[in-house]
């Protein structure tokens, strides 16, 4: 059986040239940026392979070649059937955020986001000049419906047109929106005039026990914009493209979407995320397997090294949001993991609101890894 987690030699790993290999001394377990430690899917590697062999690296043709088999993908997993010619390619998710962004909101509108949620959300915001409003999650992790109306209110009120950037799968959390939450947050949408901009890139990371709801599927979100992509899920950091979906009231400011914002896109990029998201599927389920396995291990590890850890296994994606309040470490215990310890986790700091004595750790790498990662831990105890 093909584990994917499990078939990479530590020493290939040490051979790799990306940031999360060499941000670090070469003494210091990276388990910080959200990079996969595994071999690729067999299709992406022949699909790149190929296109290689018969020099196809000119100019990407469409971005149908991505919106199809996405569009295959997404009824298979999630029973969503949206129709592809409502679908736009980009380079990537946070260049498609911004560039819808600039389409639905003008300057100084609000924007609300949910702290703690992934740092380039506030930078992305702020310097496009732009009103951040907080509506930070609750203690577990989930959208607190109460605070996001406030947020919405406080939005509306400044007049222009607000928007919520909505994080589907939660970064860093690991929570998965319900059904019944997303149905509540496109309620709130349309009574205060809010328009929703979702980030979905770790959607297909959601492995049996919860269900990923693509907002756009939601009654009453049919002017939201939706981002997708096969970077994490298929770990195609360096391959980078994306996929933006309206609903069929967004279709216009879809439409709108600047030539510089989807012609830089790489046509090999396309040619991978075409290729994972219409062979790779038997690959992703190995990777989903292998980390559940290490949400798992992870927690019974915590459970008998480090019981003052805060812990809740993620839904989805393959990141793991730790609580070290109790440790005595201060407001960043990631640097003191760092200097005693040499294991590199995300800072819970730059996250916003929330991440105050906590740190983000990767699970997308092998069992032994995770071993180490907590024996190091302990020692900067």
């Amino acid at each position: 059986m093909t584990r994917p987690l499990h078939d990479v030699d530590p020493r290939t790993l040490r051979r790799r040239t990306s940031i999360k290999w060499r941000a670090y001394p070469e003494d210091v377990l990276p388990l910080w940026v959200a990079e996969m430690d595994t071999t690729p899917a067999p299709a992406v590697v022949a699909a790149i392979m190929q296109a290689l062999t018969d020099g196809d690296t000119g100019y990407p043709v469409s971005s149908a070649a991505c919106a199809e088999p996405f569009s295959v993908f997404a009824a298979e997993r999630w029973r969503w059937h949206h129709d592809p010619a409502r679908t736009v390619v980009v380079p990537d998710v946070m260049t498609g955020l911004r560039e819808v962004l600039a389409l639905v909101t003008g300057p100084g509108d609000a924007v609300v986001v949910n702290p703690p949620v992934y740092p380039p959300f506030f930078g992305s915001v702020e310097h496009s000049g732009r009103r951040l409003v907080p509506a930070p999650l609750s203690e577990e992790g989930r959208l607190d419906l109460g605070t996001l109306e406030e947020a919405f209110a406080t939005a509306a009120a400044g007049g222009g047109r607000p928007a919520y950037l909505l994080c589907s799968p939660h970064n860093p959390t690991g929570t998965v929106p319900t059904l019944g939450e997303l149905s509540a947050v496109a309620t709130l949408a349309e009574r205060y005039g809010v328009r929703v901009v979702a980030d979905e890139i770790h959607a297909p990371l959601v492995p049996t026990g919860a269900v990923h709801v693509p907002y756009l599927s939601v009654p009453g979100a049919g002017d939201a914009i939706a981002l997708f992509s096969a970077a994490k899920a298929w770990n195609l950091a360096g391959l980078k493209a994306a996929i933006a979906v309206s609903g069929p009231a967004g279709l216009d400011d879809l439409r709108r979407l600047p030539d510089l914002a989807h012609t830089p896109v790489s046509h090999l990029a396309m040619i991978a995320h075409a290729a994972a998201f219409a062979d790779g599927g038997d690959w992703l389920d190995a990777v989903l397997r292998d980390i559940a396995a290490n949400r798992a291990l992870l927690g019974e590890l915590l459970s008998e090294r480090l019981p003052d850890v805060g812990y809740r296994p993620p839904e989805g994606t393959y990141l793991a949001w730790l609580d070290c309040r109790r440790l005595g470490l201060g407001d960043d215990p990631a640097a003191v993991f760092l200097e005693r310890g040499r294991v590199a986790l995300s800072s819970g700091l730059p996250f916003g609101t929330g991440g105050e004595g906590r740190v983000r750790l990767n699970l997308g790498t092998s069992p032994e890894v995770i071993t180490e990662a907590v024996n190091r831990m302990v020692s900067a105890v």
